[in-house]
């Protein structure tokens, strides 16, 4: 008998209204236009939704959170966060959206299906204003950002390769780019 593989949720999180607090969710989506990952890897917008996440994150084993995370570091600064740690991060002052995933990792692990969870975050250079699009610091550090994410793809078994044809950048996804 074999053991599947672990099923894996990358879950980019984030308001895109606000400049780098989409930082999150213009990776996830990247990600998905990029790459070509295998079966047992999703790859999912969470935006703001918070407790409505709960399904998806129940069905994993392993959740990879990518989103803006406030370190004392400087803007482009891209963490590794895990255990407690992931309390601290998620205490991003100006969004509903973080204090609704922490509510929701939180019940899925009273209800007994809390996956393993990592988060990989950026420093964002500015999460006020509102804006549809991320700041040229966190353009210019999403290429590195994604690598992390990919490599913890990967270290959970996970596979991806890039696209031969990925699909165009669209008026739709260009902030993001």
């Amino acid at each position: 008998m074999t053991d599947s593989p672990k099923r894996i949720l990358v879950l980019g999180v984030g308001n895109i209204l606000f400049t780098d607090e989409g930082i999150g969710v213009c990776a996830a989506d990247e990600i998905a236009r990029l790459y070509d990952l295998s079966d047992n890897v999703t790859v999912m917008d969470g935006g703001t939704l918070g407790t409505r996440l709960m399904d998806p994150i129940m069905g994993c084993d392993l959740l990879i959170v990518v989103d803006a995370v406030l370190g004392d570091g400087e803007p482009g600064s891209i963490y590794r966060l895990t255990g407690e740690d992931l309390r601290k991060s998620l205490a991003f002052k100006d969004s509903m959206h973080q204090t609704d995933l922490v509510d929701t990792l939180i019940m899925c692990e009273i209800v007994g299906t809390r996956p393993d969870a990592v988060i990989i975050g950026m420093e964002p250079f500015d999460y006020h204003t509102l804006n549809v699009g991320i700041s040229e610091v966190a353009k210019g550090r999403q290429e590195a950002l994604m690598g992390f994410v990919l490599e913890e793809v990967v270290k959970a078994g996970g596979s991806c390769s890039l696209k031969a044809n990925p699909s165009p950048i669209t008026q739709e996804r260009e902030p993001c780019a």
